[in-house]
């Protein structure tokens, strides 16, 4: 089977060193992700695009496909069956055995893209093989607007391509062509789709725990992180950080106001995460924040959390619904992890203010001995996502030799 795969609209206007490095950056996530199906799976380079040859008999062709459309940097994979550049009256002789049995009973189309130089035009294409499908096959009729099946055909200097099926892809940046961030993870509906949605963008995105519940917790999150990086990392070098912040928690509920304690709470997360980031040299923090969701996430209470960073947050759902947010975990399958996951960050705050004032935020500060942040932080256990999976497989009784990762290890 061959595949043709075009990749995101954004990376086709780039300038010419830019574009050539994004699409070699996909060409080699894809060959990752991929020779993990098929050893024997080959990938040409193109301008506008790659094509993927591939021998495996089903299910493993279906195993690919599912594997490109989850590959961000793709915007659609064609089935494709290849032939020299017939005459054009004979080009329906390559398309009858592709859509023949598909247009019976049916109304249809014929839609040509074409590149080069030729003596007929894309819309000659469509008429020819229109009639021709017309007149030997059992189709109700051509229809333009809204047909029953659409017959895609591409000319590509003297190579003709007939598209069986076409699949979308999420389109995006390919994982690792843009620079890295830290996502700090929860594991409810909202962190895992923010780290998603970095990770479509392009980011190596690297996983940030603060573990306020204890070891089921920390499990709970671990399988979410490695599900997204499986599933979507492109077998790129990221870690999973682990910070033990109970002794955190247990400070500001004896020492602080319990109005100001969800925005502390922030704050001295983005304290640690600040620190952990510098010692990466990465150069901003990921949140799955979102306006007004609740008491903690208002304009005001957000200014006063970032303060503590002069580090870039990105919150890429800010002004996202949370309906909509449900939809996209479904979408992605985090969402029945976010379904039996707790949630620990409200439980600590009675009465949140939604206009905390910078000056008695700094008062409330005072009074926390910060020095069991700097433990937290000096007890931060970082983990090689493929670890995670080693551990999973480990659990299931399964030995293991390694995890391959994309590009050697970290």
């Amino acid at each position: 089977m061959q595949y043709l795969v075009k990749f995101f609209s954004e990376i086709a206007i780039k300038s010419k060193p830019v574009r050539s490095r994004f699409v070699r950056h996909l060409e080699d996530n894809l060959r990752h992700v991929l020779r993990g199906i098929d050893p024997a799976v080959r990938l040409e380079r193109g301008w506008d695009k790659l094509r993927v040859h591939s021998d495996l008999p089903e299910p493993g062709q279906a195993l690919l496909v599912e594997a490109m459309r989850n590959t961000s940097g793709v915007t659609y994979i064609l089935e494709v069956n290849e032939h020299p550049l017939p005459a054009l009256d004979d080009m329906v002789d390559h398309v009858l055995p592709v859509y023949g049995a598909r247009l019976e009973g049916a109304t249809f189309a014929v839609r040509c893209k074409r590149t080069g130089d030729h003596d007929f035009t894309s819309v000659d294409v469509e008429r020819a093989v229109g009639g021709a499908l017309l007149a030997n096959t059992g189709a109700a009729g051509v229809q333009l607007k809204n047909p029953d099946v659409t017959v895609e055909l591409e000319i590509s200097r003297k190579t003709l391509f007939i598209i069986g099926q076409r699949h979308r892809g999420p389109s995006g940046y390919p994982v690792g062509s843009v620079d890295p961030v830290i996502s700090l993870i929860s594991g409810g509906f909202d962190s895992p789709v923010a780290s998603y949605l970095t990770m479509r963008r392009g980011m190596r995105t690297h996983f940030l725990f603060f573990n306020l519940g204890g070891r089921d917790h920390e499990i709970g999150v671990k399988e979410v992180a490695l599900y997204l990086w499986q599933k979507y990392g492109c077998g790129q070098r990221v870690l999973f950080i682990s910070v033990p912040f109970e002794e955190v928690v247990a400070e500001l509920l004896t020492k602080v106001q319990d109005s100001q304690m969800g925005v502390l709470l922030k704050r001295m997360m983005l304290r640690v995460a600040d620190r952990l980031a510098a010692d990466l040299e990465i150069d901003a923090l990921v949140t799955g924040e979102c306006i007004a969701q609740v008491s903690s996430q208002t304009v005001r209470n957000l200014a006063v959390i970032d303060a503590v960073t002069e580090r870039l947050v990105l919150r890429p759902l800010i002004a996202t619904d949370k309906e909509e947010i449900v939809r996209l975990a479904a979408t992605i399958g985090t969402e029945p992890f976010a379904a039996v996951m707790p949630e620990y960050c409200g439980v600590i705050s009675v009465n949140p203010t939604t206009r905390a004032r910078p000056e008695r935020i700094a008062a409330q500060e005072e009074k926390f001995d910060m020095t069991i942040l700097d433990r937290a932080f000096d007890n931060a256990v970082k983990t090689r996502i493929d670890r995670l999976a080693e551990e999973e497989l480990e659990r299931a009784g399964v030995e293991v030799l390694s995890v391959p990762l994309a590009n050697g290890t970290i």
